[in-house]
């Protein structure tokens, strides 16, 4: 392997903190995972240190939250208040002394689907990280179409439950694992029958959406119906999605698409009921196949990107 041809992606969620070493072909080599601290930049170098090495290009930066395109800073994150108005590039580019490039988590997510997964087929396609928010990237023309795509925050119930942005009704108030979770426990609270009261030795709080899934599979019927009604506002956005940029793909991601089946496919029924027939009829929906690399391969290609001139 050509040692010149390395690159470091880094993907900074709501929940960890993923570092790789990738290849010019994005295999990943090395791989770290931490959950996201407070002093998240101190972490975040500490994590580059253990896999940097000799060849390194560049680093690539996903965060998730809102990226200034001017000073190339973090404006906001609704679900990671710690990286707010940090210089990720003066820092990182300085203690390493290489280029360094930073945009979205799902903007970069969605680069790395159309680099070496379920995109790389798709000239126009649109990604949704479905995790504890939700995140989203559009590639157009086979690149990333340079626009916040922030799809997690678009309204779906004009009245609807607050959501960390500010805002009321976004589609990761009512979709996102947060949300089923809250959604689980509200109704537990107020005494509705299911067996998740058993979960987690009688701790509801420490209820995960994971719990919700698996007590589906069981039968339960407040679990199911959670991911049902979360499914049918996914379908929703997808909707509005297809009707505003008429992709080929609509490409799902992120922690909860384990529950394709129950939650996913709500969703995919919901959005051929509502988007324009003519639009959505041969819109493939499909899930990920990056899974938990999606990021950190997606970051790398993004250096790989800038610094090739590609």
């Amino acid at each position: 392997m050509d040692s010149n041809s390395l690159y470091i992606g880094v993907d900074i969620g709501g929940t960890n903190l993923r570092v790789a070493l990738v290849d010019d072909n994005g295999k990943v080599i090395k791989k770290l995972k931490r959950p996201s601290a407070e002093d998240i930049l101190s972490e975040l170098e500490s994590a580059i240190d253990e896999i940097v090495t000799e060849g390194v290009k560049g680093i690539g930066l996903g965060i998730a939250g809102v990226i200034n395109r001017n000073t190339y800073k973090i404006e906001r994150s609704p679900n990671l208040h710690q990286v707010e108005g940090k210089d990720f590039i003066g820092s990182i580019s300085k203690k390493f002394s290489v280029p360094v490039r930073i945009d979205n988590d799902a903007n970069v997510a969605a680069l790395g689907e159309r680099w070496v997964g379920a995109g790389r087929r798709f000239k126009n396609f649109v990604l949704l990280t479905l995790g504890t928010g939700i995140g989203g990237g559009v590639v157009y023309g086979g690149k990333l179409l340079k626009v916040a795509a922030e799809l997690g925050h678009i309204t779906v119930e004009a009245e609807g439950s607050n959501c960390l942005c500010g805002n009321k009704g976004c589609l990761e108030s009512y979709t996102s694992g947060r949300a089923i979770v809250s959604q689980v426990v509200e109704s537990l609270e107020k005494g509705v029958d299911s067996i998740l009261k058993e979960c987690c030795e009688g701790n509801i709080y420490k209820i995960t959406p994971e719990d919700v899934y698996n007590y589906a599979l069981e039968g339960d019927t407040l679990a199911r119906e959670a991911l049902k009604t979360a499914g049918r506002y996914l379908g929703i956005g997808i909707a509005s999605l297809v009707n505003i940029f008429s992709p080929e793909a609509v490409i799902i991601g992120g922690g909860l698409i384990g529950a394709w089946n129950i939650l996913v496919e709500e969703g995919i029924k919901e959005a051929r009921k509502r988007a324009f027939p003519e639009l959505i009829m041969d819109v493939e929906i499909l899930p990920a196949e990056l899974g938990d690399n999606a990021g950190v391969v997606g970051a790398a290609y993004m250096i790989k990107q800038e610094l090739e001139g590609l």
